[in-house]
């Protein structure tokens, strides 16, 4: 299992760019040469007249919001250099990603008081949780482009997640939306056998290794 459903084309200009790399490898890891393709699930086919990015749950004003795949692209747009950690054990290090700020996210939705948790929801159903404060990193992206060039749709145009500090399956491929949580629930990976929070450096890789308080119970 590697990066399971990590589940406007044109120069990229005007972005600003967020943070540095981190020096070394986390425990575990190896660099690696190119990207592979890893994913749980066949590839969506993108319908650009169809899709949506919606955000819904424990917002603020306790109303869904949703934008176009126009709208989406029209959002200020960000750099962030960062490397991607599969849990198989590969790194994909110094990527620039570019694309939406969660932040930015947060700003124009925010979610209420409450809210202490995220599930990102992508195709097919796919979800994936996260503490809110991870979600709210300054290096958290929904990202659209890799290195300058726009996502293949087999790394997940049109937009993935990026959480940096975070194993590769807490940022879905195909991403569709953001749900507001007020207590923890297990996306799919979590359910099946993976740590709850993913921290890399850490090496929380399976839930066997989980302490009190690291997630709900399987």
């Amino acid at each position: 299992m590697g990066q399971p459903v990590e589940h406007t084309s044109g120069n990229v200009s005007g972005g600003v760019s967020q943070g540095a790399v981190q020096p070394g490898l986390p425990p575990g890891q190896r660099s690696q040469r190119g990207w592979p393709v890893t994913h749980y699930g066949p590839v969506p086919r993108f319908r650009p007249e169809r899709w949506d990015f919606r955000v819904f749950g424990a917002t603020a004003d306790g109303e869904k919001h949703s934008w176009t795949h126009e709208e989406f692209t029209t959002l200020p747009y960000t750099t962030v250099v960062a490397d991607l950690h599969c849990v198989t054990r590969y790194s994909v290090l110094g990527a620039e990603w570019g694309g939406i700020l969660a932040r930015t996210i947060l700003e124009l939705v925010p979610p209420a008081p409450e809210v202490t948790h995220v599930m990102a929801w992508a195709e097919y159903g796919y979800s994936a949780n996260l503490r809110l404060s991870d979600f709210a990193s300054e290096r958290t992206l929904f990202a659209t482009h890799k290195d300058g060039e726009l996502l293949t749709a087999e790394h997940g145009f049109p937009l993935r997640l990026i959480v940096p500090h975070l194993y590769g399956w807490k940022g879905p491929k195909w991403v569709r939306g953001v749900e507001y949580m007020t207590a923890d629930r297990r996306g799919f990976w979590e359910e099946r056998g993976y740590h709850n929070i993913g921290d890399v450096w850490k090496e929380q890789r399976y839930s066997y290794q989980e302490e009190p308080g690291d997630g709900p119970e399987l």
